[in-house]
């Protein structure tokens, strides 16, 4: 702990002169790259007079779970030796096909990455800082990074504003030249975006292609017989906190015949879609047939309504603009359908239904109110979805190539995804991935699913070895895997500790365990004293078990035995787990209908009480109390934000609970939209206490002091603004 209390204390020392600024009312801005280097530099000096900088830490895992990848790079000579590019794990090398691992690229200003390429002939890595898929963790780079030996030592060579690298690309021929796609911040408007290229490695740069302060590049592609002529997928996407448009009319494939000195955008009549729909493109030609190239397309254009839907039972649709004489005619067994497919509670039913529409307590377009929240709006959106495209001429025209909705692969939410790969040898086998991995052998005509047993879903990077196409890398959000027969069967190549940890928690066993909820790995619970080995694969038992799937989030432990777990997965999905009897009871509060759905943070805050473990606290957009191990909830509190903006992310969201250890129900809380409030009476009521604080911030966390009752700890972040401010407060009143 004392240790804890330095780390803090030498952090502060960095962060808070930064913040006597004039306060102001308006949204976060942008920090320039140029605080950001200074911040960085400022850390440097302090490690390296720090009085702990030799006290060890000890790595407790774990491991298994891996984490995601976003880009791969081969040694042609010897496909046993290659690198990993995880989205906020660093880069990692392994020269034993992937049987162990060692990270070459940390402690730089930034450990998440976009794009990796390498001169093989000269030993040069490039990395291209900032993940490019756009999603609410993918955390920004500082740039391109070099290093000429290997990763022993790493170099900026700018593009310091460009956030995101979409893509990197050497010429085969003149290692000097070297084009990357850049796709600009994500959540501000920039100008650093577009095509850059250097002709002298890295150390200075020109902007070839540029289409507007909202428009990036995503893909860029180079003709296998033809360095001069590539291929740039351009991608107009507006991300905030409390949406995603994930398509825009900036939306284009450009073509260049000149090494990427100039560009034009295809022709509107080139087959390829050109509207606002047009979302993230991923391309790839085909080795073994030069002018075949494919486009992978997020096509955000809705679905025509089906003209027969008779079979569709009632929808929500009918609901809407449903009168109340139309909707008591209904049968009840087609309301109940209703209810049973959008999971309503078992206590709602048809007939009671009925009476409170008679009675004018509820209306029928309540039935589609009580359903929608942000994540609904997302998920249930008729987007066209993935849709592939080829082209037969280098890019110039395209054709797509099947007629039906390819299903199940990237639903509504393309922008994770956009890779395609084609065959070394077959022109017509290509590969797609989306949450499962697909092949094609005809085309793209058809698609099967190769996403086997032990392979994670979800997937960014796929290598195809050009001497023998039945060796296939695979990089996804569950790590590395190889295969050996097409996709048929997998190797898992999880040793490196890479997972991405929304939130930790520690139980008073002896010795203690460590308790985790993952991106895309769920919650884990394992031992503190855990030290890495393989002996696990021998014994049979890895020492970290997973207590939930999806994305793991909050966990809260009952400390009285070390037995009983509140844990859950996105948006205030929780449960009560008990870890010896494997027992799991569903916790989280309903709305009633007639009312709006409770607006849940995608890692929504729960906590026990210090006083009574029995009593659970609980955070949507307002605050719930159960006093019975989460058997009953109470909604003891009216709305604690600003209410939320209509759109497709979840926000206007509690994102931290913490009440004081010297006093039961002195409680705060903090929300995503930048308001902290104050119960003294155990959530009965509240007060607001943020009005000296920076507006419009994300409150990551609020803590009471476990020493003074009336102190208490705030820390802000501004990410979803592309502002990186280090912003830590305390109040003593």
């Amino acid at each position: 702990m004392r240790t804890l209390f330095i780390l803090l204390f030498l952090s502060l020392s960095v962060v808070l002169p930064a913040q006597r600024k004039k306060k102001t009312s308006t949204n976060p801005t942008a920090t320039p790259a140029s605080e950001r280097w200074t911040g960085y530099q400022q850390r440097l000096k302090l490690e390296e007079n720090s009085l702990i900088k030799n006290v060890p830490f000890r790595n407790v895992g774990p491991t298994v779970m891996s984490g995601r990848v976003v880009d791969l790079a081969v040694d042609p000579e010897d496909p046993t030796h290659f690198y990993v590019a995880y989205a906020s794990g660093s880069l990692w090398e392994t020269k034993n096909n992937g049987t162990s691992f060692e990270p070459i690229f940390d402690n730089q200003i930034v450990m998440t990455i976009g794009d990796i390429a390498v001169d093989w002939d000269n030993e040069v890595i490039y990395v291209g800082s900032g993940e490019n898929n756009s999603s609410r963790s993918s955390y920004s780079g500082y740039g391109m990074f070099k290093s000429s030996n290997n990763g022993d030592s790493w170099e900026n060579i700018g593009l310091t504003e460009t956030h995101h690298i979409g893509r990197i690309l050497i010429h085969p021929s003149d290692p000097n030249t070297i084009w990357v796609a850049a796709l600009g911040h994500l959540y501000s408007e920039n100008a650093e975006r577009g095509v850059y290229k250097s002709t002298d490695g890295g150390k200075t740069w020109s902007k070839t292609l540029f289409i507007n302060n909202r428009t990036g590049i995503i893909e860029m592609i180079m003709h296998p017989d033809n360095p001069d002529v590539l291929l740039a997928a351009a991608w107009e996407k507006d991300r905030k906190a409390w949406n995603f448009e994930e398509a825009g009319p900036g939306t284009a494939i450009y073509r260049s015949e000149d090494g990427g000195e100039s560009w034009n955008e295809i022709a509107d009549d080139s087959g390829f879609p050109d509207t606002n729909g047009t979302g993230r493109i991923g391309m790839a030609f085909a080795p073994s047939s030069s002018d075949i190239v494919y486009a992978i397309l997020d096509n955000q254009d809705r679905r025509p309504k089906e003209e027969d839907a008779e079979d569709e039972g009632l929808t929500k649709d009918q609901l809407r603009s449903m009168s109340k004489e139309q909707f008591l005619a209904l049968e009840n067994k087609d309301i109940n359908a209703f209810l049973d497919e959008y999971r309503f509670p078992q206590s709602y039913n048809a007939v009671d239904i009925k009476k409170d529409v008679e009675k004018g307590k509820v209306t029928a377009k309540d039935l589609v109110i009580y359903t929608e929240d942000a994540n609904s709006l997302l998920f249930d959106t008729p987007v066209k979805g993935g849709e592939m495209y080829r082209s037969d001429d280098g890019g110039i025209t395209w054709n797509k190539t099947h007629e039906d909705y390819i299903e199940s692969m990237i639903f509504s939410y393309g922008y994770y995804f956009g890779q395609v790969r084609v065959d070394a040898i077959d022109p017509n086998v290509v590969y797609t991935m989306g949450v499962p991995i697909v092949r094609s052998d005809d085309g793209g005509k058809t698609f099967q699913s190769i996403n086997e047993e032990n392979v994670h879903v979800d997937h960014h990077a796929l290598w195809i070895n050009p001497n023998d196409p039945r060796h296939l890398i695979l990089g996804n959000d569950g790590g590395v895997y190889v295969s050996y027969d097409t996709g048929a069967s997998w190797i898992n190549c999880n040793s490196p500790s890479v997972g991405q940890f929304y939130a930790i928690a520690v139980d008073m066993a002896t010795p203690y365990n460590v308790y985790g909820g993952l991106q895309d790995n769920g919650v884990w619970k394992g031992p503190s004293t855990y030290e890495y080995s393989r002996s696990w694969y021998q014994e049979g038992r890895y020492p970290y078990e997973r207590l939930m799937g999806g994305d793991g989030m909050q966990v809260a432990v009952d400390t009285r035995e070390n037995q009983v777990v509140y844990t859950g997965y996105q948006f205030g999905n929780y449960f009560r787990i008990d870890t010896q009897t494997g027992d799991r009871q569903y916790i989280t509060p309903r709305h009633q209908l007639g009312d709006a759905p409770f607006r849940w943070n995608w890692e929504a805050p729960i906590m026990l009480s210090s006083h009574n473990q029995d009593i659970v606290y609980f955070g949507s957009n307002r605050f719930h109390r159960s006093m019975n191990q989460g058997n009953d909830f109470e909604t003891l509190s009216e709305e604690l934000t600003k209410g939320g903006i209509i759109g497709d992310v979840s926000y206007g969201t509690l994102t931290s609970i913490s009440e004081s250890p010297s006093r039961f129900g002195l409680i705060y809380v903090g929300s995503d939209d930048g308001l902290i409030h104050r119960s003294d009476n155990a959530g009965e009521s509240w007060s607001r206490i943020t009005s000296k604080l920076p507006e419009n911030f994300w409150v990551s966390t609020v803590v009471a002091s476990a020493h003074k009752e009336g102190r208490v700890y705030a820390s802000l972040n501004g990410y979803r603004w592309d502002n990186f401010s280090a912003m830590v407060y305390v109040s003593d009143d």
